[in-house]
């Protein structure tokens, strides 16, 4: 199963599992007698249905690898013939899930499985003939799409990989970075358009044969809570959080106003979103040399630099993120990983470089598949792939239903809790950085402002991504206000405008990786609060006194330990229990993170005074 910024497209997948069925094994339950509406008949076909779907999510998992680093029409059809007989296994699974969900005395953990088979599809094809067919057909050639999608810097033509580099790169000009964001929404997102609209409406009559009104219903019902709930817990967390994005939006803007001008970003409103270093403006690391405060901006030392002067190269940064979970009493990676992994982008072929966490063979065939270049950004990515993969074979002795984390946000935190470690004291640990350049403690201003420029600035777009597309799916956004709408939630939540008018017809959506490959989004938010949690849960395990942003816990058997027990128990518990058994509680919670930057909060607030605040 493949985690993590990862295309999930046109599979219908579980999000617990990669919910798909094999051709070759499906006599185990389709020729077989029914099993009986009773307790008994409920585990017994639950059984059978875990074997089916371990046995033909290995060959599948083999299709998409092949396919997701080897683009060709061939491997394109190999991909969707393969997710178009998952889609329509897995939709009879999830009906008749339901049907055996009725039966009074079910074994607590076959009714979890039960709720797992049903409410965790993804993009669900209804029962009609040839519908699953079209339905992997179009997400499997939107996957590829993106794959294969070029802008443009200066009139050439520039690859995916290349042009969210460039994106990056300060040194750029507005003009530059307005050519470069418009080139990739206009070339990339717009030709998806009819098709993902004939996705949505086909998925949808899949999601209401399963008895939800569409698919973000079916989506926001696998938290263990009431789906209206889980959307309350979303908003309020983003509530407690939003005066500190605020703040941060003011600082930035304002030292972007000093750096451009009023033509360029005014003093007040948004901000353009091609000025802020990421191609659709949800992370701002890449600019904080542009907004760094002098003296207290200045952190001290460039983790691009460190990884220069070290010499690494791709192989040797997955190297150095390996070496953290072992610090920690975690087994080192197989062999294969280092065979069958794809760090660096073939000079040959069309790959998809998104970076990606994959499980294989549900047990040991774990590997990443990146773009990787030797900056700080790829670096922190690792980490954070590379906790993907330690949580996948942590689990991997649980039955098929609960080979996943307690929920998806607890798979993207893990990495980021890690990678959070990355603090000068752990490059000195790993020989990156020399202990008399550690920066002093009237750095840190530096070192929070740097952090929040991706971790807070990012809060609004995680949760934005998914309240347009439950938009979509509910049909209050219609396909001909795709494009109005996306522009308006990226103003309302993040402050942020397109650089150039956009046009009625566009579909600036798809130029996000995660829209065109199916992938639902509120997990990145999650992951941005609960990282925060295990980060401060693992650092007072490890005794930590200091400022919290100080901690690292490498090299704390003792926080392996205890971690481990968490990711072991994989999905075969609520989320909230494991939340607690690792973390003490079984509340998610914004503290750590308000606790985390209320240094830098207090000193954002300074800087703002007399500056208009909001947008």
């Amino acid at each position: 199963m493949k985690f993590a910024s990862v295309a999930l497209s046109a599979l219908a997948v579980s999000l617990a599992s990669p919910a798909l069925a094999d051709h070759h094994q499906a006599a185990s339950t389709e020729t077989a007698a029914p099993y009986p509406m009773t307790p008994q008949g409920a585990a017994d076909w639950v059984a059978a249905v875990e074997q089916d779907l371990f046995n033909y999510s290995v060959q599948a998992s083999q299709v998409y690898w092949i396919n997701s680093t080897y683009i060709t029409e061939d491997t394109d059809a190999l991909a969707a013939m393969s997710g178009a007989e998952g889609t329509e296994k897995s939709v009879r699974y999830a009906l008749e899930a339901a049907k055996y969900a009725e039966v009074a005395g079910l074994d607590p953990v076959v009714k979890r499985k039960l709720d797992i088979l049903r409410n965790g599809i993804v993009l669900p094809a209804p029962t009609t003939a040839g519908a699953a067919t079209e339905l992997n057909e179009i997400a499997t050639r939107l996957n590829s799409m993106y794959g294969k999608g070029k802008g443009t810097l200066n009139g050439e033509v520039i690859n995916g990989s290349d042009i969210e580099a460039e994106m990056g790169n300060p040194e750029r000009t507005p003009a530059e970075l307005a050519e470069m964001w418009e080139s990739w929404h206009d070339n990339v997102g717009a030709p998806m358009k009819g098709d993902y609209a004939q996705m949505v409406a086909i998925a949808n009559d899949g999601a209401k044969e399963l008895g939800f009104s569409d698919v973000g219903a079916m989506w926001r019902s696998g938290y263990d809570m009431d789906p209206d709930d889980f959307t309350a817990m979303t908003e309020r967390l983003w509530q407690e959080t939003k005066p500190l994005y605020v703040a941060l939006h003011t600082y930035v803007r304002s030292k972007l106003n000093e750096k451009y001008g009023d033509e360029v970003q005014p003093a007040a409103g948004p901000i353009r979103a091609d000025l802020l270093g990421n191609m659709w403006a949800q992370e701002w690391g890449n600019i904080y040399p542009l907004v760094a405060p002098e003296g207290a901006g200045d952190i001290g030392y460039d983790l691009t630099d460190l990884i220069a002067e070290k010499g690494y190269d791709e192989k040797d940064m997955v190297k150095v993120g390996e070496q953290f979970f072992s610090s920690l009493g975690f087994e080192p990676l197989p062999d294969t990983f280092w065979t069958r992994s794809m760090f660096v982008k073939p000079a040959d072929r069309e790959v998809v470089c998104h970076a990606s966490a994959w499980d294989i063979d549900n047990k040991d065939d774990i590997r990443i598949k990146m773009c990787i270049k030797p900056n700080a950004d790829d670096f922190i990515t690792i980490h954070h792939e590379l906790g993907h993969n330690y949580y996948q074979r942590a689990y991997k002795d649980q039955t098929y239903l609960h080979l996943n984390g307690a929920n998806d946000g607890f798979h993207e935190a893990i990495g980021d809790a890690v990678a959070l470690s990355i603090t000068p004291e752990y490059l000195v640990q790993i020989g990156m950085l020399d202990k008399s350049e550690v920066p002093s403690a009237d750095k840190d201003i530096g070192l929070l402002l740097r952090q929040a420029m991706d971790k807070v600035a990012f809060l609004p777009f995680g949760l934005l991504v998914d309240k347009w597309r439950w938009g979509v799916f509910d049909g209050s956004v219609t396909p001909g206000q795709y494009n109005s709408a996306w522009v308006e939630l990226k103003r309302e939540y993040q402050g942020i405008t397109p650089p150039v008018d956009r046009p009625a017809d566009a579909f600036d959506a798809g130029a996000k990786y995660h829209i065109p490959g199916n992938t639902p989004y509120t997990r990145y938010f999650l992951a941005r609060i609960l990282q925060f949690q295990f980060y401060k849960a693992a650092c007072d395990q490890a005794g930590w006194k200091g400022p919290l942003h100080r901690c690292s816990f490498y090299g704390n058997e003792e926080v392996g330990k205890n971690l481990g027990a968490m990711l072991e128990m994989g999905a075969s518990k609520p989320w909230p229990v494991a939340l607690e058994a690792f973390t003490g509680t079984q509340e998610m919670s914004a503290k750590p993170m308000l606790d985390y930057f209320a240094p830098l909060m207090k000193w954002l607030d300074e800087q703002n005074k007399g500056k208009p605040a909001g947008w």
